[in-house]
């Protein structure tokens, strides 16, 4: 081969590599970004929310920005339950073309921090909107390095995406108050990433390359760079179609507190992924009915082997108990000591810690209805009564003493077993103002307060 011809050939090839190179390091603009990520960003929309907060004694209004994911043909949206709640009295969704339509509130699940709207599909119609919906991956399927993107409206700016990695998909992340103050994170791991979430991302869809919803974004950690959290899809794919068709979701509740066994099994004598630890028993529950206690280790559910080594594995075991009909016999499966026998647990339905809120405005008192479970952590004698949550300085609860935290048994004689009796006997007050004699309980005492007009 002459020499001129080789040099050639060299540079030929020196050439077809370096364009090789360039296009490995330096993909082309849009590359990976496929039509189903565009026809996703145009499922996306921003959610402005204003609803009623009893504090202080009175109703106050506040406003807060979010975002949601359209999911189905006729206007279904999920977003994050403490973005959109029972709440709302007034619910405006931004859809990608920039067009604001009204929605309303179809379900509400705070224990997976989920929730349901659906577009006003009379005003579409009438306007003549259109609208693309996203859909559901296999959040199973996702993998550590993975590439993510999250799509939402931080801090009110529409139609942001960032991108970043999975960084862990089964964190543990359970936080008793994080929903207005309810529960969530008992029955579902999270899925961590490090692709941006700030304030108003939460509800919008965490995706993969494919634009497939694989998570819905809910929550950055505070005071930490790239460390976000989301609800896998494979989770809010069952909670959505659950508040759909019901409105919410009934779980079952035994009582049990499960922890991890993890440096823990040497003292119980135990084989390693072996049962989960019983860390405590709530009062009054059907655990506690039937006889378990707080130090022993949960062996099986119905037959079927646990392991709670970890934190990780607690939620899944918590989710299996809650998935059970209410009212329905689970058999439990107990080592106490050396002993190894079976617990009968009927089940009851699961409430939150958290009741309905109402303002008494006449009397400058904002109260929540006690719940089943605050009654049982509380150790009152029945879930009658409501708590004081707020008063107004200067009005005739503040006036007469009655304080943060007070519980009212009863109110003219009458007990509290509803909102519905201290709203009426709030209602005769403002309409014919006479004094109203209340029996309160304050750290285990019962003592008597006059409210007065």
């Amino acid at each position: 081969m002459k020499q001129a011809t080789v040099n050639s050939f060299l540079s030929r090839s020196i050439f077809a590599l370096a364009v090789t190179f360039v296009a490995l390091v330096f993909p082309a603009r849009g590359a990976g970004v496929s039509r189903g990520f565009n026809r996703l960003l145009d499922a996306v929309v921003r959610i402005d929310v204003r609803e009623v907060a009893f504090e202080a004694g009175t109703k106050r209004l506040s406003a807060g920005i979010g975002s949601g994911v359209i999911l189905s043909k006729d206007g279904l949206i999920l977003t994050n339950a403490h973005v959109v709640s029972p709440r709302a009295i007034e619910i405006s969704v931004t859809l990608a073309n920039l067009e604001r339509v009204g929605a309303k509130l179809v379900g509400w699940d705070h224990w997976t921090d989920l929730a349901v709207i659906r577009l006003d599909a009379d005003e579409l119609k009438r306007r003549n909107l259109k609208f693309t919906h996203g859909e559901f991956g296999d959040s199973d399927k996702l993998f550590l390095g993975q590439t993510v993107y999250a799509v939402g409206t931080p801090h009110g700016l529409t139609r942001t995406v960032s991108r970043g990695i999975i960084s862990n998909n089964r964190r543990y992340f359970q936080d008793e108050r994080a929903v207005n103050g309810y529960e969530t994170g008992a029955f579902n791991t999270w899925l961590q990433t490090d692709a941006a979430i700030n304030p108003g991302n939460s509800g919008g869809p965490l995706v993969d390359e494919d634009g497939r919803v694989v998570g819905i974004n809910a929550r950055g950690y505070i005071g930490a760079d790239n460390l976000g959290f989301a609800i896998p899809s494979n989770i809010a794919k069952r909670v959505l179609e659950g508040l759909v068709r019901d409105g919410a979701i009934t779980r079952s509740y035994i009582g049990v507190v499960p922890g991890a066994l993890q440096d823990l099994e040497s003292f119980y004598a135990l084989s390693l992924n072996t049962g989960v630890l019983i860390n405590s028993v709530d009062p009054g529950s059907p655990a506690a009915r039937s006889g378990l206690r707080g130090g022993d280790i949960l062996l099986a559910i119905d037959g079927e082997k646990v392991d709670g080594r970890f934190r990780e594995q607690l939620p899944p075991i918590q989710n299996t108990i809650a998935s059970r009909a209410v009212g329905s016999e689970i058999k439990l499966t107990v080592k106490r000591g050396a002993e190894t026998r079976d617990f009968t647990v009927v089940t009851e339905k699961l409430e939150s810690r958290v009741g309905e809120e109402w303002a008494l405005e006449k009397w400058g008192l904002s109260v929540r209805k006690v719940s089943r479970t605050f009654a049982r952590e509380n150790q009152l004698q029945s879930a009658d009564g409501v708590v004081v949550i707020g008063t107004q300085p200067g009005y005739p609860a503040e006036v007469s003493g009655l304080k943060r935290g007070d519980i009212i048994l009863r109110a003219n004689q009458q007990t509290i077993d509803s909102l519905e009796v201290i709203k009426a006997v709030h209602e005769r007050f403002s309409e014919q103002p006479e004094p109203v004699l209340v029996e309160v309980q304050r750290n285990r005492q019962i003592s008597l307060f006059v409210i007065k007009p």
